[in-house]
């Protein structure tokens, strides 16, 4: 369902969300869908994101990882190091999750994965620069609407945390037939949660020592 939508759709793809299946599906335990170029924004100064007013929104920090080439054609199976080789670029973001579906989240993953992983839009805030040394799993990630504290975790929680979703995502793409590009990104899944949002909302996530991004919710 979801590779006939991205055919009718026509946009072009700059990106890839992944997501946790909590409980697991058969075994499987993230998804993944398709972020469009033109919904992928710098973080700025008074940045507004939109969602569907009438439908579903959310607001989740996550770690973006940019692809620096595209995986070997043929291979199918990587380990989380042949993953992290091919990531030129770690930024913090936020992920905006919006459908027109209010209940899009009700319905089990199949649900999700067609609506485009439920995805809206990707803001890209500031980079780090060692990643590799970083130790990026460990650090406290927090989100706040509008100055109250929603939610705080590490990406230590997230399965095998943000290089492991490009692991999975480069695998489930080489089993679908999708060519991954130099240059998209990976927005590896929500670290303190999935935390809905309304039209005039302003969200703030801050990552590790001094990393910040912002934006304010507005309806399409």
């Amino acid at each position: 369902m979801q590779d006939h939508a991205i055919a009718f759709d026509g946009r072009t793809i700059g990106g890839w969300k992944v997501g946790r299946i909590n409980p697991p599906l058969g075994g499987v335990d993230r998804l993944a869908g398709p972020i469009f170029t033109d919904t992928i924004v710098d973080a700025r100064p008074g940045l507004e994101m939109p969602i569907f007013g009438a439908g579903f929104g959310a607001a989740e920090a996550e770690f973006l990882l940019r692809l620096r080439a595209a995986p070997p054609a043929g291979k199918t199976r990587f380990t989380e190091e042949e993953a992290a080789d091919l990531v030129d670029a770690v930024h913090v973001g936020i992920e905006i999750a919006s459908s027109p579906f209010p209940g899009i989240n009700d319905h089990g993953p199949t649900v999700t994965i067609s609506d485009y992983g439920n995805n809206n839009g990707l803001v890209i805030g500031p980079e780090i620069k060692d990643w590799r040394g970083a130790n990026i799993k460990a650090w406290p990630v927090t989100l706040d609407i509008n100055g109250t504290r929603i939610g705080a975790a590490t990406a230590e929680t997230m399965l095998d945390g943000p290089v492991g979703a490009v692991r999975f995502l480069l695998e489930l793409m080489a089993a679908r037939g999708i060519a991954l590009q130099a240059g998209q990104w990976v927005s590896s899944g929500a670290v303190t949660g999935v935390h809905p949002v309304k039209p005039g909302d302003r969200v703030e996530c801050r990552f590790g020592d001094g990393f910040e991004v912002t934006c304010t919710i507005t309806a399409s």
